[in-house]
């Protein structure tokens, strides 16, 4: 790390935040401004210290495929708790699940499985005993009990239900949205109210906000790397993740549309993130 380039820790954590609701497509600055200050590097450092097994739940059904937003920055998570010496397991439900099962561990959940959703978290946090449980831009139940998606429609019939994993836990709660239903956006359901969505109440320890969700991964990985003395975000590929969701049948959540892109934004707008995020951490001569 350079020692010339990167922010102090006092600096990281809401020099971070800001970057990442500086475009404020779905109102998540406004959205930062109630959390108390230093979010994010309060989650990594529950994930800095992990070394058992966490949970990371993720993928938003789109017409019958899933969206890129979320399973690029569960990937990306996965990959730098695994080298950290954490045993990290993706929960989703089919066919993302199908895809990454093929590359990753993990545990499938059941698509439209409403009525045993909280059996199927049982069951699920007693198998893998989890220090640490992480949702990034998974559906969260509004309080009529229902899913939906940022156009007001009905998708609980597509959707697997990861809300009680965070409800049962005994452990860390982290989660990561960039709209308002999603998972963990029940920490500030009364101001979500005006939005033109309908919020979850799914709550969780420690919510993180963000343009793109994924782009909530990277600020993780920003501050473990910075902790751990390490160029994590350097390992990684933003372009290669996509183009690997891409082939499997992503699309883009906003458009709808197969393309190397999230949320309408392209693929060079993450990597633009992801670089300023490596120069904040002190990475930044080694661009």
């Amino acid at each position: 790390m350079s020692e010339q380039t990167a922010l102090s820790e006092e600096q990281l954590s809401p020099a971070i935040e800001e970057l990442l609701v500086a475009r404020n497509p779905r109102g998540m600055a406004s959205i930062r401004n109630v959390l108390p200050a230093g979010y994010y590097a309060r989650a990594a450092r529950v994930l800095n210290t992990v070394r058992g097994t966490v949970l990371i739940g993720t993928g938003f059904p789109v017409l019958d495929t899933f969206e890129t937003d979320g399973p690029v920055g569960a990937i990306a998570l996965y990959q730098t708790l695994q080298a950290i010496g954490a045993h990290p397991v993706l929960v989703c439900g089919p066919p993302l699940s199908r895809v990454l099962k093929q590359n990753y561990r993990v545990h499938e959940i059941a698509v439209g499985g409403r009525n045993s959703r909280q059996a199927e978290a049982s069951a699920a946090l007693q198998l893998w005993q989890p220090e640490a449980i992480v949702s990034i831009e998974r559906p969260g139940l509004s309080a009529r009990g229902h899913y939906s998606n940022i156009r007001g429609e009905d998708i609980s019939e597509r959707c697997a239900c990861f809300d009680d994993f965070l409800n049962q836990a005994s452990c860390p709660t982290i989660a990561i949205g960039d709209g308002g239903n999603e998972i963990g956006m029940g920490n500030v359901h009364e101001h979500l109210l005006n939005f033109d969505i309908e919020p979850t109440i799914t709550c969780c320890d420690e919510l993180l906000v963000a343009d793109v969700s994924n782009w909530g991964a990277l600020g993780l990985i920003a501050i473990i790397g910075y902790w751990q003395g390490q160029d994590l975000l350097g390992t990684l590929s933003t372009r290669n993740t996509l183009a690997y969701l891409s082939a499997h049948g992503s699309v883009d959540g906003v458009t709808r549309q197969n393309t190397l892109t999230e949320d309408g934004l392209p693929v060079e707008t993450g990597e633009s993130v992801l670089l300023q995020l490596r120069k904040m951490t002190g990475f930044g001569d080694l661009l």
